[in-house]
């Protein structure tokens, strides 16, 4: 079976697998990675290299022709040449070989086809503003990747010739391959590039016997060529690749017209990859913008008759709408909607009104106060005409701080060890609330760290509220399990009636408005929320018995949508697994040459 025949019998396979880049924060997909169109580009990399990409050709001449060539014009060398080059016969440690490849090939090591080499120490003292581009790995990588990089870093004119008589510089047809971090990147110096590199950072193959440059770099690019110095790379938390390792690399050599052949097909078929790629994106966001604007004609009803027609529109293609990760969670943000607008659940006239729940509240508050439980809170004011829609009869919007207790706490001295033992409370910071539900905590503070410092322990059934914290902490939002204190980057929201569907129902809002809070958070490169700005929340709050069966309805849609997220991550597994499986199979054994 040849290379073309493979892409296409499983192209449905290789544009469906598709994996997402997980980020902080709730509610986020994350990235779509389409997983199988890049499996599928290290598949055709791999077998240009292992020598079943392209047909081989009885009129080739063999590849051991190129290692006498070059070991000719390393014998007949002109003497004091800077540039050196080791004989392929030399005598150095290196792996067996890793696959088998034809009969014209040649494994060689890197070092006996070019010179492996590193650059002249420039100091950090000599970086200019302008002048000859100075690349480290990172330059390099974006090189690799875009074909341009952003110069930030120069040396002088001066430096620059002084340090390219003394070593070696990049010439047209060298490769240059990082040293540091994501090793082993190759960039193949163009006609016009006029730039000198950083010592040990990036290394520098010298392509002085004209062998194909774009055939190497494809070789650099292979899996193999990664797995090979990743498993021999020294460094423990950042890899290096050295001048000796990368030199001691096996590379499989092809006669020269086929690193030619091999070339054209690999950008041929990484062209029809570019084509599957850009297909399967605007699939995806062709598919995410019919189910967005289908769900915004639900939320945008103008009243039950009408919500009910779209709804029916949109569940007589349930099965193909929601089918990614993106379409769940926007499922899921639709139906908070719907609860938070009074769309969800039936309304009964005779239930007692928000208003009614409200002066409660404010008697169970005035009682407390009497009682000297609590302290007189500030009265915030009604929320006059600022709320953002209309509410169902018997719903009422107020602010969180006039129907619950808003407070924080605080982060006792790191130097007082009697402040942290005995550990006796549990304290929740803000990357805790990342949670549904806060069971335990990493730390505990002691009865004397409670006693003198700002730290209030609150009772369980306590909702926690990140006001800042790194990436998308701020508005996240938990509920305490245990009695715990919190430090001064959280709120805590302490609802004055006790109601579990009450809290719970105040939860779903947080969770709803999660966007919103985040938006309102006030400061310079790291915005924060602070207790005014929790306290001033506007809650549209429903009778107390509708946000019972909002908050069950809730729950019950949640985990009809876990389910289908469920089983559309055990799909999606097994379809990465089929790619695997594929990639391997064609590697190892069924792919013909052709």
């Amino acid at each position: 079976m040849s290379a073309q025949e493979i892409i296409t019998r499983h192209l449905d396979l290789w544009t469906s697998a598709i994996s997402h880049k997980s980020t902080a924060g709730r509610g986020t997909n994350g990235k779509i990675e389409l997983t199988g169109i890049k499996k599928l580009r290290e598949l055709i990399l791999e077998l240009a290299v292992r020598g079943k990409l392209v047909p081989q050709v009885p009129t080739d001449e063999q590849a051991e022709t190129i290692i006498k060539g070059i070991e000719q014009a390393y014998t007949s060398r002109p003497e004091g040449k800077q540039v050196k080059v080791h004989s392929s016969t030399d005598n150095i440690e290196a792996p067996n070989e890793p696959f088998e490849i034809p009969g014209k090939w040649k494994w060689v090591q890197l070092k006996a086809i070019g010179t492996i080499g590193s650059s002249s120490r420039v100091h950090q003292k000599d970086w200019k503003k302008a002048g000859v581009p100075f690349y480290r790995a990172r330059e390099i990588v974006q090189l690799s990747k875009h074909g341009h990089v952003e110069d930030d870093l120069f040396i002088s004119e001066e430096l620059y010739s002084s340090l390219t008589r003394k070593g070696l510089v990049p010439e047209t047809n060298d490769i240059m391959i990082t040293g540091v971090g994501t090793i082993g990147i190759p960039y193949v110096v163009g006609a016009n590039d006029r730039f000198y590199f950083k010592d040990a950072s990036v290394l520098i193959f010298k392509n002085i016997f004209k062998l194909n440059p774009l055939y190497l770099r494809l070789f650099f690019l292979s899996p193999s060529w990664q797995q090979s110095i990743h498993e021999y790379s020294m460094g423990t938390t950042v890899h290096t690749l050295t001048i000796s390792r990368a030199g001691a690399t096996l590379v499989p050599l092809p006669p020269y017209s086929e690193q030619q052949r091999i070339v054209e097909k690999v950008e041929e078929l990484m062209a029809l990859c570019d084509r599957l790629e850009q297909q399967s994106s605007d699939q995806i966001t062709a598919h995410e913008t019919l189910v967005d604007a289908l769900l915004d004609t639900l939320t945008q009803s103008r009243d039950a008759t009408e919500l009910a027609d779209n709804w029916a529109r949109l569940a007589a293609h349930f099965d193909t709408l929601f089918t990614t990760e993106h379409s769940i969670e926007r499922l899921k943000q639709t139906i908070l909607q719907f609860a938070v607008m009074g769309k969800l659940v039936v309304q009964n006239p005779n239930e007692e009104s928000a208003s009614v729940l409200l002066e409660k509240i404010s008697e169970e508050k005035r009682r407390l106060v009497k009682e000297g439980k609590i302290k007189n809170p500030k009265e915030l004011g009604a929320p006059g005409n600022e709320t953002p829609y209309p509410v169902p009869r018997g719903w009422q919007w107020e602010k969180l701080g006039n129907f619950t207790l808003v407070g924080t706490g605080a982060t006792p001295s790191r130097d007082r060890a009697d402040y942290y033992s005995p550990p006796e409370h549990p304290w929740v910071t803000s990357g805790e609330t990342d949670q549904d539900y806060i069971f335990e905590t990493k730390e505990r503070v002691s009865s004397l760290a409670v006693k003198e410092t700002n730290i209030t322990i609150y009772p369980a059934g306590t909702l926690v509220v990140a006001m800042y914290g790194q990436g998308k902490t701020r508005g996240q939002i938990s509920e305490l399990k245990v009695a715990a204190g919190t430090n001064q980057a959280c709120a805590a929201i302490r609802p004055l009636n006790k109601e579990l569907h009450h809290r719970r129902y105040i939860k779903l809002c947080f969770v709803k408005l999660y966007d919103e809070i985040r938006d309102g958070a006030a400061g310079g490169a790291q915005p924060n929320l602070n207790t005014g700005k929790i306290a001033n929340t506007l809650i549209p709050l429903p009778p107390l018995q509708e946000q019972h069966r909002i908050v069950k309805k809730v729950d019950e849609l949640m985990a009809l949508c876990d389910q289908l997220k469920a089983r559309l991550s055990k799909a999606s597994e097994t379809r990465l697994r089929l790619a695997e499986t594929v990639t391997e199979q064609a590697i190892g054994n069924g792919v013909l040459n052709g």
